[in-house]
């Protein structure tokens, strides 16, 4: 006889549940009552999933010796076990439906009563709402069974009517954190058990709305929007400001301003029954495939989106609405268009700030599969009879339940989830249930089940294939529209290339744009750490700190690849007019004329004001307005710039035009600056230093203008008095994620290439020092032991009398089949805290990640120059920097130069795990780099386009060295960065 006890049986059952009632359309309020149970609860680990009886749910138990947890919430995250983070393998042997023994599992404990105004039991029943509990809960209402669940990012409600009472109503739900329904929640995110959405009692009324279905279509050759609103219950539809009050399932048809994410107009209705009136949200619009295109209203869509898992760095996927909007604030702020909701249905009330602020949303099914890769898809449940009833339930589950959101543009079936039969029923019910919206999934690469055509970080050269039609494959897929789901890697420094992609998709009207992976890093607030990621809880399989791959920090503070991709997708593009186009008109000289293109796709320009400013040297001497013709979308007009300002001071010039919210919307102030460009006006002249002061011996030492250097050594000691260490030359930099590539790549990665040459040891030959005539040079070998591989160099220094000129001259030598992660020069100050600079700024970029650099005077702490990257790597570097100031020492380039300023070696960099192992140290270092290796995507797509390679061949470059004025270590900031709406990294100097 078996032992083994039948009370969780349910736990691997591949069936979605039992008890729970029919999905149905989600709706944040009416005038029916309800009560939130969110809150504290009793709270009790158990670690297996019949460790304990199911006593604990009786009335009467005692539950005062338990603990206490917050309910939204997981229990790893207050307490009570360790989270764990897995890509895409499971942590748990592979045996569908079974899962292991130890399998912890969470007694919930809340005890309430009904508001003194809670209706009697003869006015209608109630239910009991859950919107996310993860992986498997069993539910009890004052000690009756009301059944169980699995689908952890989706809704279930059980009636309870019956079972109330006015007060000390039990409500008991016991939690698992492994059942069968693991198998089908995959999702490269923190497996986080626990009742992590919100908990509500809903009273029902007698007559009360059920389910419904608001059909609101938009015909744009008429202008007219039509109406129906589908209800279970019959009741009637009014939206006032139409002048409709019809029937439900009555179509009404009237002149409409449609819903797009350009100009998300909503309609404010009444949908009522004889027991309840539920506020209704209309947006008129139609989506539909035509011409191979998705177009919405008649017009197609370029998705400029992100994927967003939901995350808070103390909480979790447990997340309060304005932590939602604050998102949803961001991407609008940050020109995002679109979101891809990975690899779940999010939060409700998200989808209604989407509806709100205007954004496309493709929203994505509780459903991913990916750990079956490792066994070749073998027993893979989307190909199995037995799961498809669960496969339906979710579906059903998501579209019911979202389906009156006009931000839902199209269902996507999940994510990397192999192929089968059970993807197949899903998508027949889907279109069975809403033909008005495509149906997504990357997977299926032939199109058989979808109406696009899906993939996830393609290459730059196959997209432009894709683009121009010539990618093959099944008749059907070439004639649908491509998305790339996922791609730019956000992972660490970067990602690179988005411009290059952009270019693409506005190239090629196929291409409708893509979804870069991810939104925010999922770091955990972390005591000694600063942000924990996989492994720093002890799991015995991760996946590191793939986990944190996000545009956004944990914190939300946005990364530099946030501001390069607001740049990148900014739907107004502003550059330097063709010279054909070129005219002189009153005021404007044959140079002086812009060209403005509006890039939105159904909205003009008469939301935005356009100003001027003429900068030299990067600082404004005049600005002014901009009359700019409000112009359609897809229209370009050449608009004239003003005569340069008389008086202006000779030097580089730049004429920098903006364009910002003439008035403020609901996600952003007047002024807010939406687009930027900068056109040359003038070049800059190259530092120069006649070489008049010869070298002078003494004591060892060897002066030369304002330098003293070792006699036999040749390395500067100082220079204008400030102390100087350590000046060689640098071609090591610590890799970033996007360096050192995903293992199951088979593209080069060129961060273990270059650890394998032993790039990051290399050692520095002195070969000779030349003190004489007009130059002190000195000769130098670099190179890494175990090979000949290595680079010649030499210093040559000049000088004028009060300024040092360095050259540097390097010359590969062997056979170097790897491009340089950086080259030029590095050396430490004693002291320095500000760093003023002329050049790109104000944040990070590098020569596939420069678009959102401006040219401008900066100033910036030299903490601040640092980008906090959860897991250290390369950072800080400011782009085309024609002079710096720091410590004392001002350093021209010839060329520009990119600057790196930090409190620690890149060796120290590169040795550290996590921000709390960098501590400053009594030196600043400086790294003055002729150039950078690319950035690219490799940490999960491709790596930096050969474009962007630092190759091994001979390079020449200067610096110019003199002593700090003391007039411009008292200036102080005038203006912020023209690019970004939050808190720049540097400080833009008038």
């Amino acid at each position: 006889m078996s032992l083994r006890t039948r009370t969780a049986d349910h736990v691997e059952d591949v069936s979605p549940g039992s008890g729970a009632l029919p999905p149905r359309a989600w709706y944040a309020t009416s005038d029916a009552k309800s009560l939130s149970l969110n809150g504290s609860w009793r709270f009790r680990l158990s670690p297996t999933a019949d460790a304990e009886d199911d006593s604990f749910a009786a009335p009467g138990y005692d539950a005062g010796d338990w603990a206490e947890i917050s309910v939204p919430g997981h229990w790893v995250l207050q307490g009570h076990g360790s989270p764990v983070y897995t890509n895409h393998r499971y942590p748990f042997p592979v045996d569908p439906p079974r899962v292991p023994t130890e399998n912890p599992t969470g007694d919930h404990l809340r005890v309430f009563d009904l508001p003194a105004d809670w209706p009697a039991p003869s006015g209608g029943g109630a239910g009991l709402r859950f919107d996310g509990v993860e992986s498997c809960a069993r539910v009890w209402l004052n000690g009756t069974d009301l059944g169980h669940f699995k689908g952890s990012r989706l809704p279930h409600e059980f009636p309870v009517g019956p079972l109330l009472r006015a007060g000390g109503n039990v409500l008991a739900v016991r939690v698992h954190q492994w059942s069968a329904g693991s198998y089908l929640e995959d999702q490269d995110q923190w497996w986080l058990p626990g009742v992590f959405r919100d908990v509500t009692l809903l009273h029902r009324p007698a007559g009360g709305v059920a389910d419904f279905f608001v059909h609101a279509s938009y015909d744009h050759t008429a202008g007219a929007g039509t109406l129906r609103v589908d209800s279970d219950v019959p009741g009637r539809v009014t939206v006032p400001e139409l002048g409709i009050d019809i029937a439900t399932g009555e179509p009404a048809t009237v002149p409409v301003a449609p819903w797009s994410a350009e100009s998300p107009r909503l309609y404010d209705g009444v949908l009522a029954t004889g027991g309840e009136r539920v506020p209704l949200r209309v947006g008129f619009r139609t989506v539909e495939l035509s011409d191979g295109l998705i177009e919405v209203n008649g017009l197609p869509v370029l998705f400029k989106g992100v994927n967003r898992h939901e995350w808070h760095p103390e909480r979790g996927r447990a997340l309060d609405l304005e932590t939602m909007r604050e998102d949803v604030l961001l991407m609008k702020r940050h020109n995002i268009n679109a979101v891809r909701t990975s690899h779940y249905p999010p939060h409700p009330a998200f989808l209604d700030l989407c509806d709100t602020y205007g954004l496309w949303v493709i929203d994505e099914c509780d459903l991913e599969t990916h750990g079956f890769t490792e066994q070749g898809w073998r027993d893979n449940p989307v190909d199995d009879d037995r799961w498809t009833p669960a496969l339906l339930d979710r579906a059903a589950r998501m579209v019911e339940r979202d389906k009156n959101h006009p931000s839902v543009v199209i269902w996507s079936l999940g994510n990397e989830a192999g192929t089968g039969r059970g993807l197949t029923a899903m998508a027949a019910w889907i279109r069975a249930r809403d033909s008005s919206r495509p149906v997504h999934y990357e997977g299926d690469h032939d199109c058989r089940d979808t109406d696009v055509y899906s993939r996830m970080y393609v290459g730059h050269a196959e997209v432009e294939r894709i683009g121009r039609g010539l990618d093959g494959g099944p008749r059907k897929r070439r004639a649908l529209p491509f998305l790339l789901c996922e791609y730019a890697h956000a992972m660490g420094n970067g990602p690179g290339g988005l411009a290059d992609y952009q270019r693409l998709f506005e190239a090629h009207g196929r291409l409708q744009g893509g979804f870069v992976w991810e939104w925010i890093d999922h770091g955990i607030a972390h005591p000694e750490l600063g942000y924990a990621y996989g492994g720093d809880f002890g799991e015995e399989l991760h996946d590191g700190n793939f986990v944190c791959d996000g545009l956004l920090f944990p914190d939300r503070r946005p990364s530099p690849g946030l501001a390069e991709y607001k740049k990148v997708i900014e739907p107004v593009a502003i550059a330097a007019s063709p010279p054909r186009e070129r005219s002189r008109r009153p005021g404007t000289d044959a140079h002086g004329t812009v060209r403005i293109t509006n890039r939105y796709d159904a909205t003009d320009l008469s939301a935005l004001a356009f100003t001027w400013a003429y900068d030299v040297e990067g600082a404004t001497v005049r600005s002014g307005t901009l009359p700019v013709p409000a112009l359609a979308p897809g229209e370009s007009a050449e608009v004239g710039l003003p005569a340069v300002p008389a008086g202006a001071p000779a030097g580089e010039a730049h004429w920098t035009v903006r364009a910002v919210l003439a008035s403020g919307t609901a996600w952003a102030p007047p002024g807010h600056v939406v687009a930027w460009g900068q056109i040359p006006a003038s070049a800059r002249r190259v530092p120069y230093v006649a070489a008049t002061a010869r070298p002078v011996h003494g004591d060892g030492l060897v002066t030369l203008g304002p330098g003293v250097f070792d006699a036999r050594t040749g390395a500067p000691r100082t220079i204008g008095g400030v102390a100087v260490t350590g000046l060689r030359l640098d071609v090591w930099r610590a890799t970033t994620d996007n360096d050192d590539g995903a293992a199951w790549q088979g593209d080069p990665r060129h961060g273990p290439l270059w650890r394998g040459l032993g790039l990051h040891r290399m050692r520095h030959r002195l070969d000779a020092v030349e003190a004489g005539g007009d130059a002190l040079t000195v000769r130098t070998r670099v190179a890494p032991a175990g090979g000949e591989l290595g680079l010649s160099a030499v210093y040559r220094w000049t000088s004028g009398g009060d300024r040092l000129r360095l050259t540097v001259s390097t010359v590969p030598e062997g056979h170097w089949s790897v491009p340089l992660p950086r080259l030029g020069i590095r050396f430490g100050l004693s002291g320095a805290d500000r760093v003023r600079w002329y050049g790109g700024g104000p944040g990070e970029a590098y020569p596939d990640t420069r678009t959102a650099s401006a040219a401008g005077r900066w100033e910036s702490a030299v903490d601040d120059m640092q980008t906090p990257y959860v897991r250290p790597q390369e950072n800080g570097a400011r782009i085309d920097v024609r002079w710096a100031e720091l410590g004392g020492l001002r350093v021209e380039g010839d060329p520009a130069f990119f600057l790196t300023v930090r409190r620690w070696t890149t060796e120290q960099l590169d040795a550290a795990a996590h921000r709390s192992d960098l501590v400053p140290g009594g030196t600043v270092w400086v790294n003055l780099d002729h150039g950078q290796h690319g950035i690219g995507s490799q940490s999960c797509g491709p790596g930096p386009l050969p474009r962007y390679h630092l190759r091994a061949e001979p390079a020449e470059f200067s610096f110019v060295f003199s002593p700090q004025s003391s007039s411009s270590q008292s200036s102080s900031p005038q203006s912020m960065s023209p690019q970004s709406s939050s808190s720049p990294p540097g400080t833009r100097l008038a």
